[in-house]
């Protein structure tokens, strides 16, 4: 939506105080303050890029609902984690593939915003060993649609092994991508540009600039393009 800004400073500062006050007490008598600068403007955001994205990647989803949808609940979830901070500090939105409800890990595009750091991402992170090997496959059986994802100049981030996973030869053209444990992508945004009445439209020109990476991992999943 041109001419619309959906974050503002008063989000960012909001998610500084959160920072330096991640307790239940503050967040309770903040609550409101969230829902205004944070939630409602993300939902919004999610709502409106749903027309851009189904140009962009038609399988890919744009939910709005307020729970169980694209934006990631801002409760963290502390039970194996020595950090028992009870609230995320950083918004993060997933517009996920249509499957991911049938399959363990599916490709995205993701959006992050925080005070300290935030981006556009997407591919797949983290990917269960089933779905990492079938990506793996993909490349080494289909190498120079691989390649084409490498021309794009997309930078591919994530975890490696140290040595060659099994099956492959150490000496493998493509050794280093096929040693990949993640395969995403991302584009850097500062807090201005987020602000920006622009943003909307910048979110969708990176979002398509990922689209090689994505469209590859999908299909390389046997998910439907």
């Amino acid at each position: 939506m041109k001419g619309s800004s959906y974050f503002t400073s008063e989000t960012f500062a909001f998610l500084r105080q959160l920072r330096d006050n991640n307790n239940r007490d503050w967040f309770l008598t903040n609550k409101e303050l969230y829902e205004r600068v944070v939630r409602d403007p993300a939902l919004r955001f999610i709502s409106d890029f749903g027309p851009r994205l189904a140009k962009i990647a038609p399988r890919l989803v744009a939910d709005a609902r307020p729970s169980g949808g694209s934006l990631f609940r801002i409760y963290r979830d502390t039970r194996f984690s020595r950090d028992k901070s009870p609230y995320k500090t950083q918004i993060g939105i997933h517009f996920f593939h249509q499957s991911a409800k049938k399959a363990p890990s599916v490709p995205g595009v993701y959006l992050h915003i925080s005070s300290e750091q935030s981006f556009a991402a997407a591919g797949i992170w983290h990917p269960d060993p089933a779905a990492l090997a079938r990506v793996r496959h993909a490349i080494a059986a289909r190498p120079d649609e691989w390649k084409e994802v490498r021309r794009s100049r997309l930078p591919i981030e994530g975890g490696s092994l140290k040595r060659a996973p099994k099956g492959f030869a150490p000496d493998h053209p493509l050794i280093e991508d096929l040693k990949r444990t993640d395969f995403v992508t991302s584009v850097p945004l500062t807090e201005k540009e987020v602000c920006s009445s622009d943003f909307m439209s910048d979110f969708s020109s990176a979002s398509r600039k990922m689209t090689p990476l994505v469209r590859f991992v999908t299909k390389a999943l046997g998910l439907p393009w």
